[in-house]
Order: C-alpha cells, then sequence, then structure tokens
C-alpha cells in the first residue's frame, strides 16, 4: 500500500481512455464506474488487471477468423510437417490409427427401414445378406483396380486416396475429393464403372481471382440463404504453379451435386463453430510452441557441436611472464625446439594407434561439454505434451518413449486417445469415405449390377439406407495379448459383444474368421490330427504375466 503525505492510502487513478468510454457506455448512462470496482461480475470480463488489460480479442465469425490468415496458417503447418520429426511422427501416428495401410468395405444395408418405407417384406435379412457380399465383392473390384481406374489420376487406389485426403484434412483443414464421369474410360482391359474420384490440394478451393468473401462466397464454397454449399469455386491449377501460370488464375465452378442427383464434390472438415465453411489443422492450437521447440532442439544440437569439436588441449608449463623472461634470453627458442624434436622423433605407437607424447612438463586437457542442458529432456517431453493433448493422442504415442509405462498406464493412454481416434475414424467414414461409396453405388445400382427385389425404390428415393455401411480399418491391436483376449472372450460369454464386434476391432471380418477356422478343422480331419483346442474352459484359467514394477 502506498501513502500519501499525512499518512492515508492514495486512491488510484480513476481510469481514462478509449476503453474506460466504452466501459461507461455498456453501463448505462449516469453509471459511475470506480476503479477496481465490483462493476465486472467475472474476472474474464476485466480489463483493469495487469492480466487482462491488454487482452482484448475480437468477437468474429468463424469464416472471417479463418479465410483471410488460412494460407498464413497453412503454409506454416506443412513446413512444420515437412521439417519437424515430431510433428511429421504425429501426422504419421494420428493416419497410422486411423486410416492405416487400407480401410475395407463392410456393407449394411438397413433393410428394416427399407421394409418400413416401402411395405416390401422382400427387404429382410437374407436380401442384406444377398446384398452385402454382391457389393462388397463389387467395391473391391473397384477399389483395388490395377488399372486405378478409380482415380482420375490413374496413379491411388482408393484406400491411398482415403490417406491422402485425410492428411489433407489433419495438416491444411480440409479434405476436398470431386467425383468425375468418364465414360469413355469403360471398356475390355479398362474401367468397369464411369465414376471416377480426384483428391484435390484445398489450396485450389479458392475465391475467384482471390476477392474477399461475401455473403454467398465463403473461402471458395458458395452457399445459399440457409447456409448450404451449392458449388465450389476450384483453381485449375495451384496458384503458385509457374508452369501452370495461366490455369492458375482461372476457376472451375462445379456443383455439389448433378441435376440427377449425384454427388459431385465431397468437402469435409471439422466444424468447431456454427457456420463455418473451412477447416484448420490440428497444429494451429499449438504451431508457435512448436515452432519454438524446433529452434529449441536446433540451439542445443549446435551448441553441443561445437563443445564438442574442440575436444582438447595441450598446456605447458611457462606462463606469460616466464614467456617475457625467455624471450631475452633465447631460452624460449630453445624450450620450443626441444618440443618439435620431442613429438618428432618419439611417436609412440599401439597397434596401428598413435599414443601423444608429451614434452616434460606439458598436459593433456579435456573440454567438457555441458550441452544439452539437465533439463532438456524433460522440457521437450512436456512441450510434446501439449501437441498430444490437441490432437488427442497419448504423449508416449508421440515421444515413442514407453520406458516409463507399465501396463496399467499403457492401457489407460491407450484407451483415452483411442476414443478420440475412433471419433477422427468416424467422422472421416461419414465425412469422406462413405460418401464416396455412395457415389459409386449410385451407379452400381443404375447399372442393375446389385441384387434387388422387385419394385425396389431407385436409388435416389432410398439412398441412405441403401449406403449404409462400416469400414474396417486399423486394428486395435493388445498390450497385453493374454489378458486382453481373455476379456474378448469374457464379454463374449457375457453377451456383453459379439465376435463381429471383437474382429472389428481388429480389423478383421468375422465370416473369413469362421470360413478359415472351418476350413483349418476340416484338413486337420482330412489328415487324421486331433483338432487343436483354441479356446474352451482353460481359456479363462490362463496364466496371467506377471505385473510389470509401477515407475517411480
Amino acid at each position: 500500500m502506498i501513502l500519501d503525505s499525512t499518512g492515508n492510502p492514495i486512491a488510484p487513478a480513476a481510469p481514462t481512455g478509449a476503453a474506460y468510454g466504452r466501459a461507461r457506455a455498456d453501463l448505462g448512462p449516469g453509471a459511475a464506474l470506480a476503479p477496481y470496482s465490483s462493476v465486472f461480475p467475472y474476472e474474464a470480463s476485466s480489463w483493469q488487471t495487469q492480466e487482462m488489460g491488454d487482452w482484448l480479442p475480437w468477437i468474429r465469425s468463424p469464416d472471417a477468423e479463418i479465410n483471410q490468415f488460412r494460407d498464413r496458417m497453412v503454409a506454416r503447418s506443412r513446413d512444420l510437417a515437412r521439417n519437424d520429426g515430431w510433428a511429421a511422427g504425429g501426422i504419421t501416428r494420428i493416419l497410422d490409427n486411423t486410416v492405416g495401410a487400407s480401410m475395407r468395405l463392410a456393407a449394411n444395408p438397413d433393410y428394416r427401414s427399407l421394409a418400413a418405407l416401402t411395405g416390401n417384406s422382400k427387404f429382410d435379412a437374407v436380401w442384406a445378406e444377398e446384398f452385402r457380399r454382391a457389393a462388397e465383392g463389387l467395391w473391391r473390384g473397384y477399389a483395388d483396380d490395377i488399372g486405378r481406374y478409380n482415380d482420375v489420376s490413374r496413379q491411388l487406389t482408393v484406400s491411398q486416396q482415403l490417406r491422402l485426403a485425410l492428411r489433407h484434412k489433419l495438416i491444411d483443414g480440409d479434405s476436398l475429393v470431386v467425383a468425375y464421369w468418364l465414360p469413355e474410360r469403360i471398356g475390355r482391359g479398362g474401367a468397369r464403372y464411369a465414376t471416377s474420384f480426384m483428391v484435390v490440394d484445398p489450396d485450389r478451393l479458392s475465391n475467384p481471382y482471390q476477392m474477399v468473401d461475401t455473403k454467398y462466397l465463403r473461402g471458395g464454397v458458395e452457399i445459399d440463404d440457409y447456409g448450404v454449399p451449392v458449388a465450389y469455386h476450384i483453381r485449375k491449377a495451384h496458384q503458385n504453379d509457374w508452369y501452370n501460370s495461366v490455369e492458375s488464375m482461372q476457376w472451375e465452378r462445379v456443383e455439389r451435386e448433378d441435376e440427377d442427383g449425384w454427388l459431385r464434390v465431397i468437402h469435409d472438415f471439422e466444424r468447431d463453430r456454427a457456420g463455418q465453411n473451412r477447416g484448420i489443422g490440428v497444429f494451429i492450437p499449438v504451431l508457435a510452441r512448436f515452432k519454438m521447440l524446433a529452434r529449441y532442439y536446433g540451439v542445443e544440437l549446435q551448441a553441443a557441436t561445437i563443445a564438442a569439436t574442440f575436444g582438447t588441449y595441450v598446456t605447458s608449463p611457462y606462463d606469460p611472464e616466464q614467456v617475457d623472461d625467455a624471450l631475452s634470453d633465447g631460452e624460449l627458442s630453445n624450450y620450443q625446439q626441444l618440443r618439435s624434436d620431442w613429438a618428432s622423433e618419439r611417436p609412440a605407437m599401439l597397434n596401428g594407434a598413435r599414443i601423444p607424447t608429451l614434452a616434460p612438463g606439458e598436459t593433456i586437457t579435456s573440454v567438457g561439454a555441458a550441452h544439452p542442458h539437465n533439463g532438456f529432456g524433460e522440457f521437450a517431453h512436456e512441450m510434446l505434451r501439449t501437441f498430444a493433448a490437441a490432437s488427442g493422442v497419448s504423449a508416449e504415442q508421440i515421444t515413442q518413449d514407453w520406458s516409463k509405462t507399465n501396463y496399467s498406464s499403457a492401457r489407460a493412454a491407450l484407451l483415452e486417445s483411442w476414443k478420440t481416434l475412433t471419433r477422427r475414424n468416424t467422422e472421416f467414414k461419414i465425412g469422406t469415405a462413405t460418401p464416396m461409396y455412395a457415389c459409386w453405388l449410385h451407379e452400381a445400382m443404375d447399372r442393375r449390377d446389385l441384387p434387388l427385389p422387385r419394385n425396389a425404390p431407385d436409388f435416389l428415393d432410398a439412398r441412405t439406407q441403401y449406403s449404409r455401411c462400416d469400414w474396417l480399418g486399423v486394428a486395435r491391436g493388445w498390450v497385453d495379448p493374454v489378458k486382453e483376449k481373455q476379456g474378448a472372450i469374457l464379454g463374449m460369454d457375457g453377451c456383453l459383444s459379439t465376435l463381429k464386434r471383437e474382429c472389428a476391432e481388429q480389423s478383421l471380418d468375422y465370416e473369413e474368421v469362421i470360413q478359415q477356422r472351418g476350413a483349418e478343422k476340416r484338413l486337420f480331419e482330412e489328415a487324421g490330427l486331433p483338432p487343436p483346442k483354441w479356446f474352451g474352459d482353460g481359456a479363462a484359467d490362463a496364466a496371467q504375466p506377471p505385473d510389470e514394477p509401477q515407475p517411480q
């Protein structure tokens, strides 16, 4: 407390300025605003404290916050993913735990809904199974086509396209897939279907001639009065392709759907606010910290390199005063000649390695490298935990350091990260993978390639029911196979799980598992061998592995 000349506390000066005027206006005419009073019911709304006084962010719509600054944020995110090992590894971990190397279709048409909508009893479980097998077989031939006719550029399978689209969504904030109708590719040795997809770089989705957003055009997305995307404006070439400079200044307006209802554009991004039309990548909340961490790594590495370069030095018994005295009588010259003769005439060798020989009075001293600092590892690990928290994966998955983790903590960390990874995977399936399947299914049903009962509705009349499906992606794996397989068996025995669900978590098709087990059992019987006891009463009593020591 500060006192005046009379010993009384000095009252704080009354606030002035534009902020004070805005606060008085908010309170209404004639209202008094005492300094540091209880005018602000929440500290978060105060502008009088040192912590809050210079923190005055604006209220803006999501498009106003993202679109005008998107190019700079995306360029920085890509640079980080290109040149920072931790960032690149984090993206790889998410991709490997969501899409993986392949995503297999598991068609599951909603026959109950179709029966209720149409009153047709032929839509039953038998038809659904027949439809599923036919759809999955035709989709495999299309998605994994050797000729890659599913891709406009004929380079990627559907699974590779999905992985690329999710990578764009994670780093750039958007995944953009455009469907093309290419009937000229159909023929013997060519494509079977005219539907073909192209993954488009989200940079090309922009307002024509870089004009500012308007009521009906937001970051290249054309919307109507209800906010429904009706068309997308896509550059014909990337804006910085100097070899396509003409096409880079030409935009193509692609409608979201054709007149016959065929889906043309699949735009997927993670929405944080209502009314948002473009997305942001996973690096954006921690971009500044990641850049500072990369710089810190460089500084520590340079310091350690410099310290290691100057490893040893030789000390002489001469101090500066002795050198000054020796220069007058020639003693220093004699001593230097002695050193030269000593080194040249006595090269000690041991198994081809030279041992240093010193003149009388000389010693070798090593330089102690003080870098990296003792707390560098802990600091870097703590910084990486911020990205782990923002991306929804565990810190162990980011750092790949499991040295301080036992079974219980690893299981808990992976279960928590699995929730976020499952949510990302499910949203990507809903936003990109299933619409791509529905787009192809539209053509397949128009060509009558799939079994349908009599008087079945057209695809457009029940496309949600026909297109219902799931995707088998990455296996969750096991931390302890014995414990977790026992838990799966107990869950199925207790009617808390099913073989289909347990197989799906390990990226297996339960029908293929059953058929393969039946084939193996028949082979054992044909060979006259007793079939193995895959599981039974003794499985629940399997030996438990010893508990690992708890980390200190």
